[in-house]
This record gives C-alpha cells, structure tokens and sequence, in this order.
C-alpha cells in the first residue's frame, strides 16, 4: 500500500507531532528497563511556561464569554500541563475532586451516565431489527410465495435472492446512503437533534414493515430504516466517545456494543413470545423493533449537546457549559475542555479543507487520518466476518424444528449478552489491539469446527446438531469478547475532530456495506457451496482479519481523543517494523518458549507516564 511507501517530506507534520523518539533500549546489563516508549505523545502545553500557560487559559476565557471562569481555566492548564499532584495552586475541593477521579474510575455525574446509558438504548434498535429479520425468515417468504412447501425451503434461485436483499437492503442502504448523510445532518442539527431525527425514522419503519402486503412493500420499508440505520449509526458512537472521560471512554461508548447485543437478545425474546401468534408472528417480529428507537426519541433531548460538536462550531461557552453537566467538579471539566480546545487549535493547522469533500478526501490523504482509516476499515469489515442475520436458518438447517431454532437462537443471543460484559472491564485495561488479536483466531476455529460438523449425517439427531450448536456458541463467546465490542467503539475515536463525521461515515459505510453482501449472498452460498462450505469460507476470512489487524490496527486505550492524532503519526513501514521485528519476537519467547523478559518498549507512550517511570527508576 502507499502508506508503507510514504517518503518523509509526507510526514513532516508527524514527525513534529512526535515529541522524541528515542532507541529501543529494553534493559540494562542490570535487567532494569531504560526506555519506555519508541515515541512519546507530546502535551501541547508544555511547549510554554507555566505562568504563560496560564496567561493563555485565562485570555481563552475572557475572550470567548466566560470570562467568570478565567481563574478556573487558569488553574486548569496548569493541571492539564502537568500532574495535579505537582500543581499548588489548586483549593481543597478542587484537588479533593482530582484525587476522586483518580481514585475511583467510575466516578461520574449522573448527566453522562444518562446520556451513554441513552445512546447504549438507541443501539438496540439496531441488533432488534437484525434478529426480528432473523425470525421473521422462517415464515415471511410463505406469506410472499417465496416458499417451496417439497423442499421446505425458499425456492431456489430468484427467490433465494428476493429474500436475500430483503435482509441485506437495510445495511446496503445504511453504509451507502445513510452513512455519508451524517455530515449535514449533524452540520444543521447537532448531534442531538440527527439522533432524533433517525429515531423517528427507526421508530416508523419497524411498524410499516409489520403492515407490509408484499414483498416489495417490506423491501421499501427495510430501504429507508437502513438509511436511518446508517445515519443512527455514526453518530451515536461519537456522541458517546465526545461525552466519555478519556480513562473509561473504551468502556462507556462499549455499551452502544453491549445494547447492540442486548437488543440481538431481546429481539429473540420477542420472537419466541410471539411464535404462536400464527400467520402475522413475522409481523410482529419485525415491527416490535420500534420499541427503544421510541425510547432514545422521547429522551434525547434531556441530553447536553456534544461539547466538542459546540466547539467545532464556534460556540465555546456552551461547549463548557455542556462539559460541565458531563463531569464530576468544574475543574475537571475546565480542564478537559481547555485541553480537547488546545489540540483542536492544533488540528486546524493541517486541515487541507473546509468542504465535505475536502474532509472526505482527507480520510484518503493525509497520512495520519489515513492510517486512522485503516484501523478503523479494518475492524468494521472483520465484524461482518459473521453470521448472526441467519442463525435461525442455520439451525433449522441442522436439524433443528422450527421452534427449535428459534429457542436455539434464543441461547446464541443470552450467550452474546453474558460474553460482552466482560469486555467492559477489560477494554480499557488491556485494550482494543489485544482483544482482537487474541479473540480472533478461537472465531477462526470453532467456525470451521461449526462447519464441519454439519457433515455428520449418522447417530442420534442430538449427536448430530449438538456440535453444531457448541462451537457456534464457542464462536460467539470470542466474538463477544474481541471483535464485536471493538469495531464501533475504535472506529469512533480514531478520527481527529474536523474529519470525525467523514471518517465514521466511511467506517460505517465499509461495515454496513459487508453486512449487506453477507445477508444478500449467504443463502445462495449455502445452495451452491453447502453450508459447510460458506462456514469454512468465512473462517478462512477470520484467518485474513487478523493478519489485518496485526498490520493496520493500533492500540488506542486511555488515551484522549485528541492523543491519538499522535498515536497515528507513526509511519506505517515504522509501527510495522516494531510489531515484527520487537514485539513479536517477544511475544514468542515470553508465551511459547517460556522465557522470562522484560516486556519490550511501547510503540508509543504518554509523556507523563514515561516521566513518572523515568522518575521511580
């Protein structure tokens, strides 16, 4: 790729963004470790003297309407320079606050813990819609006369496909219009008011699907709820990552993921309880997904608006007052806000263009949203690497009852549900790369394993779709504990702020858009291929999505979102030569060979972190 290529002139502007980049030194002849970091983000504000940083912090205050708060931002900087433990100027409550949030790492006002849990709802709708489909397959091609009543079994040919792209249209529809609609939605609306505006559609298009009279007229209703899908999609991810404290962000905006499973799981409640409701139960199954797009309308006004969104365009005083009700003392929201403010400034410097297409090019051109783009491309297609749009059928193709499918996908979607919450806990701690590099070869396995054991045609009918349900379900756990917490939650932060609604456009673009291929061609697959055959199709993709994600996918955890613009200004060729020629070969004595090491230095580090090992040592 032309990245691995970039020649260093292209690179000017990361290279100052890299503060130092030291030697690799791992250990002394002592064993004790001397470096810490090949390259060290730097803080902005160290590049003046305290007194200047304050100077500054206070004119940014009285210059922009809060000229009340002119001490407080002042007291701010200084905190947001360096260590609060090392600031005097603080007064007790103020360091009593910082010492809290140290302390304890979920501490939080109960506004940002409404405004995640809210967004984490509206991700519902999403996993609701896919499983109502999911159910809805086993009885909506009968209505349609799309059904074979000799084979038991949609037609083959045309018909496969009809009921193919009724499945696969709202993710067509979602990463290729929905998606690149964000951007003057958000321009004219905010983000509140483009996440009102999906929830209205989310919440009519579910019911217009439960009266459709054909099928074309569900088709219709699936086109549009996909471009609310799409739109929904984007925004919300960075609504929460804008809102979210840097040290639990991982963690708050994982919820759209953990509520994206909740809802799979809920959708599957749904259609058990209403399996017995005869020829309308698809109906049902499909329009009770208006349930929490109806919830996340009626409470997203309650909400602030997106302090960073507030900033972008020009109204700085009600971004803090927004950062305000999002955290815990006014310091510390002082303190962010002046921060993300500072790197923001920093952004401007480079930014190509003003236009929509100028920042979409810029995804494509500038080397360090470029590499972001990567990571974030990369995840969003190993999510669709997966095949939740149809476990129903994939049971029932087991041998499985109707009904038994159903309760089977029941299971498949309490075990999504249990396997993701751990991952709230671990994302933050040992972060998004690991996750996914650790996760993905057990997909790998137990989906070819999965496949394979569709071949038993002998034994008891248990013995036979026993295997098939376990490693399906072994799958799943890894799913949910790497790639399906990750994609959304990586794509959403990795962007700098002016391109932030073009980058997650084309990451939920890419994501939905293979989603769509998968819904669209997985039925014919299993005519033409068997299904053991797409099984092992797509776990030889999972085998490709990590080698993906090894080259293009860099760790992100508690660093701000501001941060990580330093984080991808590390070339390619460099990141990957560290990875290869360091890391792995660590990795290698460490866990196979059993050798105890010192860990290796990190690609990239924070500038106080490294001080403060620098200092113990």
């Amino acid at each position: 790729m032309a990245d691995l290529a970039e020649k260093s002139s292209s690179d000017s502007h990361d290279e100052k963004n890299v503060a130092r980049t030291p030697e690799p030194e791992m250990a002394d002849s002592a064993g004790r470790r001397k470096s810490v970091a090949l390259n060290i983000v730097e803080n902005p504000l160290k590049r003046t003297s305290p007194e200047q940083t304050v100077v500054n912090a206070r004119a940014f205050a009285e210059s922009n309407g809060m000229a009340e708060h002119a001490a407080l931002f002042g007291r701010a900087a200084l905190i947001a320079r360096d260590r609060f433990e090392i600031v005097d100027e603080l007064d007790g409550p103020e360091r009593q606050a910082l010492v809290k949030e140290r302390d304890y790492k979920w501490h939080g006002p109960f506004m940002l813990w409404y405004s995640i849990s809210l967004c984490a709802i509206g991700a519902a709708t999403q996993g609701w819609d896919q499983t109502g489909s999911n159910g809805a397959n086993l009885s909506f091609p009968q209505a349609f006369g799309l059904y074979d009543y000799e084979t038991k079994a949609v037609r083959a040919g045309k018909d496969e496909w009809i009921v193919g792209i009724i499945n696969a249209i709202i993710f067509l529809t979602a990463g290729l219009i929905g998606a690149f609609i964000v951007d003057p939605l958000n321009h004219y609306f905010g983000r509140r008011g483009e996440i009102f505006i999906t929830a209205c559609i989310l919440t009519a298009t579910p019911i217009g699907s439960g009266f459709a009279k054909s099928w074309q007229g569900l088709f219709a209703a699936r086109f549009v709820m996909g471009i609310g899908i799409g739109a929904k999609n984007a925004t919300v991810p960075i609504y929460s990552a804008e809102m979210a404290p840097a040290r639990i962000r991982g963690a708050l905006v994982m919820f759209w993921q953990l509520w994206v499973v909740a809802g799979i799981f809920l959708g599957f409640c749904a259609n058990v309880i209403v399996k017995d409701t005869g020829d309308i139960s698809w109906r049902l199954q499909l329009g009770s997904a208006f349930i929490p797009s109806f919830i996340l309308g009626c409470g997203i006004w309650f909400c602030p608006e997106s302090p960073r969104w507030l900033m972008k365009h020009g109204k700085l005083d009600k971004g803090f007052r927004s950062m305000m009700r999002l955290r815990a003392h006014p310091i510390i929201a002082a303190r962010d806000y002046y921060y993300s403010y500072i790197i923001y400034q920093e952004e401007l410097k480079v930014a190509r263009g003003a236009g929509y297409f100028s920042r979409l090019w810029d995804c494509f051109a500038v080397p360090r949203i470029r590499r972001a783009n990567y990571g974030a491309s990369t995840v969003m297609i190993a999510q669709q690497m997966f095949i939740s749009f149809y476990s129903s059928t994939i049971f029932e193709k087991a041998g499985y009852s109707a009904v038994q499918a159903l309760y089977a996908s029941l299971g498949y979607g309490a075990i999504q549900v249990l396997a993701t919450i751990p991952t709230l806990f671990l994302i933050d701690t040992k972060g998004r790369r690991t996750l996914t590099l650790l996760t993905f070869p057990g997909m790998c396995i137990f989906l070819l394993a999965a496949g394979l054991s569709l071949l038993k045609d002998y034994g008891s009918k248990g013995s036979q779709i026993g295997p098939v349900a376990l490693f399906i379900y072994l799958f799943t756990i890894c799913y949910s504990l790497g790639e399906g917490p990750v994609a959304f939650q990586y794509s959403a932060e990795v962007f700098p702020t002016i391109q932030r609604e073009q980058g997650m456009a084309w990451a939920v673009c890419i994501n939905n858009t293979f989603a769509g291929v998968l819904s669209l061609t997985f039925p014919r697959m299993q005519s033409v291929m068997t299904p053991t055959g797409a099984f092992g199709f797509y776990a030889g993709l999972n085998l490709i999505a990590w080698f993906m994600i090894f080259a293009f996918v860099r760790e992100t955890k508690q660093l701000t979102l501001e941060e990580l613009d330093q984080v991808f200004s590390v070339p390619t060729s460099k990141f990957l030569r560290h990875e290869l020629t360091v890391w792995l070969p660590w990795f290698i004595k460490r866990y196979i060979f059993r050798k105890r090491l010192p860990k290796p230095p990190q690609i990239i580090e924070k500038e106080e972190k490294v001080a403060k090992v620098l200092d113990e040592e």
